[in-house]
């Protein structure tokens, strides 16, 4: 058993129900994050910007609204759960990192603390999937046909 093998194994052991719920509102946020992200892409172009991004601006754009969309609903229904946060954390590290810490470390700033909050529980999520109310557990159960 190899150590992805063992921390998922871990993860799925240890995972409360009550945990589930927090990761439907993760999800929720993500999604509604995304939305935000294409009523106003102006904005989403001027944060990448700012951060001197090397590649195309916009095929970062993309990126960052593609994940938010897709990955926030993956999230929140529990379907590759921890492919979806992995695709989320690299846009939560540039944005904790890069584009918040222009604003400061204060405590008035918001976005920042909402940033961090979201990192932190991707990671989690990363380590202990899904959980008992996912799709993911929902095709794992006996009796229910996959076509693979």
């Amino acid at each position: 058993m190899n150590l992805i093998q063992r921390i998922e194994h871990w993860g799925d052991a240890h995972h409360p129900r009550w945990v589930d719920f927090v990761r439907i509102g993760l999800g929720i946020l993500i999604f509604a994050k995304g939305v935000s992200f294409v009523m106003d892409r102006d904005s989403v172009f001027a944060l990448i910007e700012r951060t001197h991004f090397q590649l195309s601006i916009w095929s970062a754009v993309h990126y960052v609204v593609f994940a938010h969309l897709v990955g926030g609903l993956f999230i929140m229904l529990g379907f590759q759960t921890r492919l979806a946060v992995a695709l989320q954390i690299p846009i939560l590290i540039g944005a904790v990192f890069f584009v918040n810490i222009t604003n400061g470390f204060s405590f008035l700033n918001s976005e920042f603390w909402l940033s961090l909050v979201v990192l932190l529980l991707l990671i989690y999520f990363l380590v202990v999937g899904s959980g008992p109310y996912s799709l993911d557990k929902a095709m794992d159960k006996p009796g229910y046909k996959r076509d693979i």
